[in-house]
C-alpha cells in the first residue's frame, strides 16, 4: 500500500505554479516588446515636427481713446450738471486741438447714489450722488490723439474731473499681413528641419502635416505670447509675430 507524501504534493504544487507565473510573464514581456518596437517605428515613420516664425514691425493706423467725466454732488441735479460741464471743457479740448467734431462719440450720463453703511449694513442714508459720463474718440491720426493724449494735463489742472483711460492704438492691416508672414514662418520651419536632419545625415521631405499658431502683436522687442494670441495697444510702433508647427517626412 502507498502512502501519499503531504510535503512532496505542496511542493509539485508550487513548481506548477511557478511555470505558469513563468510563461505568464514571458508572453507580457514579448507582447510589451512588441508594442514598444511598434511604438518606435511609429515614431520614425511620422517625420520631424519642427515650430516655424516670421516677424516684421507695423505702425497703428487706427486709435480708440475713451475718456470719462465723473463728478460728485448732494444731488442728482448738480452731478449730472458738473458733468457736463467737465465733457463740454472735454470737447473744446479736443476740437481745439484738430479732432474733428465727427469723431467724438457722447455716451449716456449714467448716475447712482453713494449710500452710508455701517458695520458693512446700509443705513438708507444717502451720502452723495455720482454721474459719468463717456467720450469716446475714433481717429486715424494717431499722432494727434498721442500728442493730445500726452499733454490733458493741462486740462486736469483747470479743476476739469476726467478719467483718461490712454488711447488704444490698433493695426488695420493684419489681414494682408497675416499671410505673408505665415509663408514666412513656413520657409524658416523647412530651414531648421533641414538644419536638424543634416546634422545626422539626414534629409527633409514632403510636408506631412501643418498647425498654424495664432498672431501675436506685441510692443516692440517684447517677449509677450498668449495662447490665445496677444494683443498689446498701448503703443503706435508694433511687433507683430507669427508661428507654424510643421511636420516633415525625413529621408
Amino acid at each position: 500500500m502507498s502512502i501519499n507524501n503531504p510535503q512532496s504534493a505542496i511542493e509539485r504544487t508550487k513548481a506548477i505554479t511557478l511555470i505558469v507565473v513563468a510563461v505568464i510573464m514571458a508572453v507580457a514581456v514579448g507582447g510589451g516588446l512588441v508594442q514598444v518596437g511598434a511604438g518606435f517605428a511609429s515614431r520614425s515613420n511620422s517625420g520631424i515636427t519642427v515650430t516655424g516664425s516670421a516677424k516684421t514691425e507695423a505702425v497703428a493706423d487706427n486709435v480708440v481713446w475713451t475718456l470719462n467725466a465723473s463728478q460728485t454732488s448732494a444731488n442728482v441735479a448738480d452731478a449730472v450738471r458738473k458733468v457736463g460741464s467737465d465733457v463740454e471743457a472735454l470737447t473744446n479740448y479736443l476740437t481745439k486741438g484738430g479732432v474733428a467734431a465727427d469723431a467724438l462719440t457722447l455716451g449716456s450720463v449714467s448716475t447712482y447714489a453713494n449710500q452710508e453703511y455701517v458695520n458693512g449694513n446700509s443705513t438708507g442714508r444717502i451720502l452723495n450722488y455720482v454721474a459719468n459720463r463717456d467720450l469716446t474718440v475714433r481717429s486715424k491720426d494717431v499722432e494727434l490723439i498721442s500728442r493730445l493724449s500726452q499733454g490733458i494735463g493741462a486740462l486736469l489742472q483747470t479743476g476739469v474731473n476726467v478719467n483718461n483711460y490712454g488711447p488704444q492704438y490698433y493695426v488695420s492691416t493684419l489681414p494682408d499681413l497675416r499671410p505673408q508672414l505665415l509663408a514666412e514662418a513656413m520657409k524658416d520651419a523647412q530651414v531648421r528641419a533641414k538644419a536638424m536632419t543634416d546634422a545626422v545625415g539626414g534629409g527633409v521631405g514632403q510636408v506631412l502635416a501643418v498647425k498654424s499658431g495664432v498672431i501675436q502683436v506685441t510692443t516692440p522687442d517684447s517677449t509677450m505670447t498668449a495662447d490665445v494670441g496677444a494683443y498689446d495697444t498701448s503703443t503706435i510702433q508694433k511687433t507683430v509675430t507669427a508661428t507654424v508647427s510643421v511636420t516633415f517626412k525625413t529621408k
